[in-house]
């Protein structure tokens, strides 16, 4: 309550309204206030503030505290409550929270909005921003919407602050500072001061003007000893699910991995291999269990799973469902590349500041080999070739368990012949830069008989437009194929 008394003296003390802040008395319109929300995100991100603001309770003239009767809690739009409607309605990289205090006994509602990330926020499919005390569509202000997205191209979330107005103690309360030392191979230094510089210097922690600290998104991401403790990612959090059967009817456990990151990366991988189902293999001398997914297979695609998700997209973050024979490892936020060049694109990272710091900490290598990776665990454990899915709003990793080449669909056993062709051809040595039949039931696990079904496969997935020959003129016997591309 004595943050929230401060702050709206601090903001009722501006000579004026701002295109950041709003006043209102009593009045309020659920159309309207996602309007405004739209506009304050928009604008603050235009005047490089963290937060905008408006304020039930305060005369919009005088700057006096007169309390208000409007209570968000008892608004409601048809059968949703006013908040759930709100966030509905508004893009899903709009942040809003709304506070309630009392001040000298006056009720006051405070509706704080962060600033717009990577994209203009909206309402209704329709952006707007303040000019002046008035709310416009950005697109009939043509001068601040050329504004807004210079700003939003150079702006990164991973810069953002995620908790402010913090002393020396809390910082290290908050972060897992010890995480941090360990992940870059450096001893823990002696003293204090010396801890918060180096945070400061990799841009965990942010020097204020006040003379205190504030946790960057990027800091609060990867090292929060609970990322509930940071109100703007507490659903960046990682839920694995564990179900019984194939579908999503019957969920028999669900766990929730709450630190950051970086903190405990094995610990998280871990986890998920004590949810996964394991077999016995038998050897010569022991009994061993084994997973039944490749770990390398699962550590790259968990890993690309948080480096490349969206952190923009709020109310969502990375999900893994264990299935009965399939693994799926979802992340807000729609590829960035071509799925079909998912190989051979050169890296491209959505989150710079994150992946480089995860790569110094050998969680990532940020080298764009992550599904190169997968595509060659997967086929050195005859499994079916791992596929992505892009959706509008996320990207989908699905893993599968063993299954004999009988029981693999025809879609399937194509894109896992694309798969062959790609790994071959981006691979270096020039004794396996082709994809023939012989490699293809080699990777199947196949005998020298099924030359004919593979001959098929090879056949059906050119017509597919996703292979070629090499040289149509070679004898169906040396034929080698390379990826369409190539």
């Amino acid at each position: 309550m004595e943050n929230l008394t401060t702050l709206v003296t601090h903001l009722c003390g501006l000579p004026h309204e701002t295109e950041w802040l709003e006043f209102k008395h009593n009045k309020y319109n659920p159309d309207m206030i996602g309007a405004d929300i739209s506009a304050l995100a928009n604008s603050a991100a235009l005047a490089k503030c963290p937060f905008a603001y408006m304020i039930w309770g305060v005369d919009d003239k005088t700057h006096d505290i007169v309390g208000t009767t409007f209570d968000h809690q008892d608004q409601s739009v048809g059968d949703q409550e006013l908040d759930n409607w709100l966030r509905s309605l508004l893009s899903d990289n709009a942040e809003i929270d709304f506070l309630n205090t009392k001040i000298a006994d006056s009720p006051m509602v405070i509706l704080r909005v962060g600033k717009a990330v990577n994209r203009p926020v909206t309402f209704k499919k329709t952006a707007y921003v303040r000019v002046g005390s008035y709310t416009k569509k950005l697109h009939d202000v043509p001068s601040k919407q050329i504004a807004l997205w210079d700003v939003l191209r150079s702006s990164r979330f991973e810069t953002g602050l995620a908790k402010e107005n913090l002393h020396n103690e809390d910082v290290v309360s908050l972060l897992d500072t010890q995480a941090y030392f360990d992940g870059i191979g450096r001893p823990y230094p002696s003293t204090s001061a010396t801890v918060l510089k180096y945070l400061a210097d990799e841009n965990i922690i942010h020097k204020q003007d006040n003379g205190l600290w504030a946790i960057t998104n990027l800091g609060a991401m990867l090292f929060a000893k609970r990322l509930r403790d940071f109100n703007r990612l507490k659903r960046k959090t990682v839920r694995i699910v564990n179900y019984q059967g194939d579908d999503r009817l019957s969920a028999s456990k669900e766990e929730v991995y709450e630190s950051g990151y970086g903190v405990n990366f094995e610990g998280l991988l871990t986890l998920i291999s004590a949810l996964v189902p394991s077999h016995e293999i038998i050897g010569t001398a022991l009994r061993e269990e084994q997973n039944d997914y490749p770990k390398e297979a699962v550590r790259e695609a968990v890993a690309n799973a948080l480096i490349h998700q969206d952190l923009s997209v709020t109310g969502a973050g990375p999900m893994i469902e264990i299935f009965a024979h399939r693994m799926e490892i979802t992340n807000p936020g729609s590829l960035t590349v071509d799925p079909m060049r998912i190989i051979d694109t050169p890296p491209q990272s959505r989150n710079e500041d994150m992946a480089s710091l995860m790569r110094r900490m050998k969680i990532c290598e940020e080298r764009g080999t992550g599904w190169d990776k997968i595509a060659n665990a997967c086929e050195l454990a005859e499994l079916p070739s791992a596929k992505i899915r892009n959706y509008e709003n996320g990207t989908r990793v699905i893993l599968y368990t063993k299954r004999p080449f009988s029981r693999i669909s025809e879609e399937d056993r194509e894109w896992a012949c694309y798969m062959h062709a790609c790994l071959r051809y981006v691979n270096e040595s020039e004794e396996t830069t082709y994809m023939t039949n012989g490699s293809l039931r080699q990777r199947f696990g196949l005998e020298p008989k099924s030359q004919p079904t593979i001959s098929k496969l090879i056949k059906k997935t050119g017509e597919r437009g996703l292979i070629r020959p090499l040289d149509p003129d070679a004898s169906p016997r040396y034929k080698k194929y390379v990826p369409t591309w190539a």
